[in-house]
């Protein structure tokens, strides 16, 4: 797991980034990509972590997402998303579609994320012990 996406809407920015400061030990190697302000949000707590700034979601963000997914650039997504309908709902979606299309792993809660990141990690120490006994 390389790139991870990271997204929050207003109402879930203050989760999210709380959420990877208490967790930002499990970053160390891995670029973290995200939206406008869920970028600002996240880099202004967590320093020693890249942090790729993508266009705010509504701006064009969610279709620079779903292309990066297209093109088989993202391992992760974490999108806490609030359950108001938007505008911008059909790029929302589109992105949703594409992560399961791709079979690229999406979290949109505490909960998931934490697990699919204890699993990636799991994993790859896996795969570095297998590369190291062979």
């Amino acid at each position: 797991m390389k790139n991870i996406v990271v997204i929050a809407h207003d109402s879930k920015k203050t989760e999210l980034v709380s959420f990877f400061k208490e967790r930002e030990e499990w970053l160390f190697g891995k670029q973290l990509i995200a939206t406008g302000k869920t970028a600002d949000a996240v880099e202004s707590e967590i320093k020693k972590i890249p942090i790729e700034h993508l266009s705010r979601g509504r701006y064009g963000g969610y279709n620079e997402i779903t292309g990066k997914l297209k093109n088989n650039e993202i391992d992760l997504v974490v999108f806490f998303k609030d359950h108001e309908v938007k505008e911008h709902h059909i790029d929302i979606q589109l992105l949703l579609d594409t992560c399961n299309i791709n079979n690229v792993p999406l979290a949109t809660n505490t909960a998931t994320a934490n697990l699919l990141i204890i699993g990636w990690i799991k994993k790859e120490s896996i795969e570095k012990l297998k590369l190291k006994n062979a």
